[in-house]
């Protein structure tokens, strides 16, 4: 663990030994006087649990414990802390934001000045770098025209800048840089109406970079090397063991595909790899769809370690509301003509979540329109019909705007419900480009729970638009219970204030069904006999404190697989 890079302070508590010698059959490690949430329903509390090796083989009373502590078992002593499985985040981007590590990073609720300030300040304070790199923008800051390449140009003309905005779904670029990606009048979108250059009355591009030319700009100006994402990668999973998070699905690599493999095994070689690590392999478009399947297929027997493995495809389905390239139901408001575009017809969805079937692959599907949503359902329902004994496992991602109709079906066809709980607080921004009716129908949890579907949660990092803080559950799971921003108990409400979940559900979602989601609730997501030691302690029980204080908790330890990943003091 490479504290220095967090700068975090060591976590101690004394320890104590009783007298039973080296006795192969005694724990490692013995956390005794807690207040243990097991998320199991079978022992739902317990006050201690033992380990041994990886694993943990006892839970129960402090007093049964300690016919398992011997003198050389490392016992804490918690006074009552509250222990938790280790936390799982159901969607983050840990490798991709490995390489954001030393990027620019701005301010997501900053000005147009600040941002072009920034921009500028970073340039002179970068004269080496021959490509200038970074993200955070608000696209709807800038209005329905989105950003443009004189902005920058102003202030850094002469080299390639690259600045992708805070749902990494598009992107602002300077001349130089658009000169350098040979955009021009003549260079085809994509995926017209999805994919595509903004472009000006005169057929120029504006600067401004939907979905995935975004990407595949960033790609081709190399703005991400092996190394930095190594080190930057390693720094992103000591922020995720501070906060608790032990497991996470990683829900797609954004270019420099081809050095994965060597990334994951420099990390674990290393002893930096303390987060158990499920990756994905995706298509952009239906003609690289059988390219990302060899992929898949590839990356799940070749890269494969003790604490990461690969088996699922990551389907890109549409974009964001805020882009208003979530495919939707209804026109945008003041945008006629622009429901936004899904990448994939239903009927080529069907077609690619149908071949996963037939390999038990599993499916991430990220969707937040209602149409995109609706048509993917729709595809799943066919593929279970073509593969009804597949071990695929469906999730659809993000889901933002969901009809009634589709409520119920995530239940009725097994789908998970994936999604990133600070992004219910009140949606100023979303509300301006959608109707009153579709506004209401925005973060469906407690509908999709009360149907009966699995909700499973995490941090989108570094596209949440919250930076490093998304990345704490604690936080996630206060502002999924209060639909509002944390520690503010005036302010607005997400609509409806009914879809609140309780705090238990938020957990759950953030441990034993984000394991089922990766395909791991027989080994974490519950404290459990034989269950791998993957843990978490808290100062303080965020199911009794003030539910806009949750956000403050400190996590104290952080435990992988029977060590200790993380410490603070108290």
């Amino acid at each position: 663990m490479r504290t220095a890079a967090l700068t975090l302070a060591l976590f101690s508590l004394a320890a104590c030994s009783s007298p039973q010698g080296d006795d192969p059959d005694l724990g490692d490690l013995a956390l005794i006087n807690a207040n243990v949430y097991t998320v199991d329903a079978a022992t739902p509390t317990a006050e201690a649990l033992v380990v041994r090796d990886d694993s943990i083989v006892f839970v129960g009373s402090t007093e049964d414990a300690r016919a398992l502590i011997g003198d050389r078992t490392d016992v804490r002593d918690l006074a009552g802390k509250l222990v938790l499985p280790g936390f799982i985040d159901t969607h983050v981007h840990p490798i991709a934001g490995g390489g954001y590590a030393t990027a620019l990073s701005l301010d997501t609720w900053g000005t147009i000045d600040d941002w072009v300030a920034a921009i500028a300040e970073y340039a002179a304070a970068n004269p080496d770098k021959e490509v200038l790199f970074g993200y955070g923008f608000l696209a709807s800051t800038f209005g329905p025209v989105g950003p443009t390449r004189q902005q920058i140009d102003a202030v850094v003309p002469d080299r390639p800048v690259l600045i992708m905005d805070e749902g990494f779904h598009g992107a602002w670029a300077n001349s130089a840089a658009l000169k350098a990606l040979n955009i021009t009048q003549d260079t085809r979108d994509p995926v017209p109406g999805y994919s595509y250059y903004k472009r000006d009355e005169s057929g120029d591009a504006t600067g401004y970079l939907l979905e995935g030319t975004a990407e595949k700009a960033m790609d081709a100006l190399d703005v991400i090397n092996e190394d930095v994402i190594y080190e930057g990668t390693g720094i992103i999973l000591d922020m995720m063991n501070a906060y608790g998070v032990t497991a996470a699905f990683d829900a797609g690599v954004i270019g420099n595909t081809d050095n994965v493999g060597r990334i994951l095994e420099r990390l674990e070689d290393n002893g930096h790899l303390t987060v158990r690590l499920v990756g994905s392999s995706r298509p952009e478009s239906q003609e690289d769809f059988a390219d990302a399947v060899a992929t898949a297929e590839q990356w799940r027997t070749e890269i494969k370690g003790r604490n990461y493995h690969y088996n699922t495809l990551k389907i890109p389905d549409d974009g964001t509301v805020e882009g208003r390239t979530a495919a939707m139901f209804e026109d945008y408001q003041g945008e006629p003509g622009n429901s936004g575009e899904t990448v994939f017809t239903e009927e080529q969805m069907t077609a690619m979540v149908t071949d996963a079937a037939s390999r038990d692959m599993d499916v991430h599907v990220h969707a937040l329109g209602e149409r995109a949503i609706h048509e993917t359902l729709n595809a799943i329902e066919a593929a279970r019909k073509a593969h009804p004994g597949s071990d695929t496992r469906y999730t659809i991602c993000h889901v933002q705007v969901i009809t009634d109709q589709d409520v119920p079906r995530f239940a009725g066809l097994d789908v998970i419900a994936q999604s990133t709980p600070l992004w219910a607080s009140y949606d100023t921004y979303g509300e301006q480009f959608v109707s009153e009716n579709q506004f209401q129908r925005f973060w469906r949890y407690k509908s999709l729970e009360d149907a009966g579907a699995r909700l499973t949660f995490g941090s989108d990092f570094p596209a949440s638009g919250a930076g490093t803080l998304g990345l704490s559950p604690v936080v996630q799971i206060e502002m999924g219970h209060t639909r509002q921003e944390y520690g503010e108990p005036d302010a607005p409400i997400q609509p409806r204030e009914s879809e609140r979940l309780s705090i238990e559900s938020l957990v759950r979602g953030f441990t034993i069904d984000a394991a089922y989601q990766l395909h791991m609730e027989d080994q974490v997501g519950s404290i459990e006999v034989g269950k791998k030691a993957d843990l978490v302690v808290l100062d303080q029980d965020i199911f009794e404190v003030d539910p806009y204080a949750i956000h403050a908790t400190e996590v104290l330890l952080t435990i992988m697989d029977g060590q200790v990943v993380y410490a603070r003091n108290p």
